[in-house]
């Protein structure tokens, strides 16, 4: 265990745990060294340091919450998860002193004066001793380090629960089926009742659910479909594609000819009517055939998709249901201008693109060489929401983010202080970045991904010339930084591991998400976090 990762599990700075500010004897070069040396008979005489007031922490097992009854309610719960921390903070301490010791036992054995008064085969043996005796203690530093970790995660839990209110909303029945005897118990029986043993990804991505069909999808930006272009889209598995008809409305067809399957993409738009390339043969924008060269007009009509345009996108209805009256809006928050609309097609299956999207945590270890350099680590970070929301704002990071059904990320970065990490809210930085990611699912392991960048500050950069490209420049770097990693996940997932194995505190997000999804597939009549219940 490094000075670091043990200074982390303490909470304390790594000042502290740099050997230049000790005190060491001559002759040993760097290292930890401890006031403690073994007297007559072998046990520990403590001297005055600097060190003292680092192991000399009240055992806070006599301490131990004691409550009475046979269940504990959400305060009481968050009490035990707040001890459980105290002794695991108290039991690494004990581990460090433990490995500080024996490593002073070391620098004695080897101590030049103690080497003339003993024999090679003495030094040998108790070398040996001690080189167990390290094993069992930095072994111990890892279960510890393990402790602290769970630890963290059941007080960010109960936390949770306790500013959501969920236990107020528990059905007696659940409450008189539990019986917890321990805090281990309580907090396992709490965490049972969760999601986390329920999420389940893994294996090949199987066929889409209907239902999950039954949503209004962006496809497009309206400034790419020109009057007399087309858009070859996939949407879940099937080929499509869009144009503008006589009366510049978007349609979206099928995008194969019903005359010899000949992609109709490939031909071009004549006066609102797409023409097969094959035989010109030509569709209007409800798919219906209105002409054929070289012989008798027939009947034929090929699928078509309701189609509809608002606020600079082009949307597609792909379910067997009837289209929602509404559209949901994606438009920027007042006072932000676009400064980017990108669309780029990645083979990864939307889902997994979506679980890397609304998390966070990540970006420390991932962004590295754009947008996160610089950024420390947080001690936590945790994302808070309403018990029943697919939104919220993260802590450490100033960013709100939100999922919207059925496959949009908005987030907005406050960004006046870029590569620092200061705990800041969007509503105290000056000035603000807003993205829109969204992942159509085009088929089972591709996604087609519309991405919107707007800014509440700079408008001038709006009209620098070739902007455009600089912007997509950055957003593939930081896009291939995520996918080296999902495509891994991807891969591993086909296998059969699972890629919500366990999720964590600040996975939140992520979590509802896929219960979300889950429970669209499912054909749930009741959605979990609507916003409208």
């Amino acid at each position: 265990m490094t000075a670091f990762a043990t200074a982390a599990a303490l909470s304390l700075p790594i000042s502290l745990c740099r050997s230049s500010k000790l005190s060491c004897k001559k002759g040993v070069r760097g290292g930890f060294r401890v006031f403690a040396v073994l007297g007559e008979e072998g046990g520990l005489v403590d001297k005055k340091s600097t060190w003292g007031p680092l192991f000399d922490v009240e055992d806070p097992r006599s301490k131990m919450p004691k409550f009475k009854g046979k269940f504990l309610d959400a305060y009481q719960a968050l009490e035990v998860a707040r001890y459980d921390i105290q002794y695991c903070d108290w039991r690494a301490r004990q581990d460090l002193l433990t490995i500080m010791i024996l490593h002073e036992k070391v620098v004695e054995v080897l101590n030049p004066l103690a080497r003339e008064f003993k024999s090679i085969g003495t030094m040998k043996k108790e070398l040996a001793e001690l080189q167990d005796e390290l094993s069992q203690a930095h072994r111990q530093v890892h279960i510890s380090e393990a402790r602290v970790s769970t630890a963290l995660d059941k007080l960010a839990y109960m936390e949770e629960l306790v500013n959501d209110r969920l236990f107020q909303d528990r059905r007696p029945a659940e409450s008189d089926q539990a019986s917890p005897s321990t805090s281990t118990q309580s907090l396992d029986t709490v965490k049972n009742k969760s999601s986390r043993k329920n999420l389940k990804v893994s294996g090949p991505v199987q066929p889409y659910q209907p239902h999950l069909k039954n949503f209004w999808y962006p496809v497009a930006f309206s400034t790419d479909l020109k009057d007399g272009t087309m858009i070859p889209i996939d949407c879940f598995e099937e080929p499509w594609v869009l144009f503008r008809g006589k009366d510049g409305k978007p349609g979206c067809v099928q995008n194969t000819c019903a005359h010899r399957a000949c992609p109709l993409h490939l031909g071009s738009v004549n006066e609102g009517r797409i023409q097969c390339p094959y035989h010109g043969w030509e569709y209007s924008t409800d798919g219906k055939c209105e002409k054929m060269p070289s012989t008798l007009l027939l009947n034929v009509k090929i699928k078509s998709l309701p189609c509809s345009e608002q606020e600079g996108m082009i949307w597609v209805w792909p379910g067997r249901d009837p289209p929602a009256a509404t559209l949901p809006s994606l438009q920027p928050p007042p006072g932000f201008q676009v400064h980017a609309e990108i669309v780029m097609e990645l083979p990864v299956e939307h889902g997994l693109l979506l679980d890397n999207l609304l998390d966070l945590a990540h970006a420390p270890f991932t962004h590295t060489s754009t947008f996160a350099k610089g950024w420390s680590v947080p001690s936590l970070v945790k994302f808070l929401t309403p018990a029943s929301g697919l939104q919220g704002y993260w802590d450490p990071y100033p960013i709100d983010m939100e999922f919207r059904p059925p496959c949009m990320v908005l987030s907005t970065i406050g960004i006046s202080k870029p590569g620092k990490l200061e705990g800041q809210s969007t509503s105290e930085c000056a000035t603000h970045l807003h993205q829109l990611h969204v992942c159509l699912p085009s088929s089972r392991q591709k996604t087609r991904l519309l991405y919107r960048m707007s800014l509440d500050f700079a408008p001038v950069l709006k009209h620098v010339p070739f902007m455009h490209y600089l912007w997509r420049h950055f957003a593939e770097q930081v896009l291939n930084e995520d996918l080296r990693l999902v495509l891994g996940q991807q891969e591993r997932m086909i296998k059969g591991a699972n890629v919500w194995n366990w999720p964590v505190s600040y996975d939140k997000l992520g979590v509802r998400y896929r219960l979300w999804r889950d429970a669209v597939e499912k054909g749930a009549k009741q959605l979990p976090f609507d916003r409208s219940t």
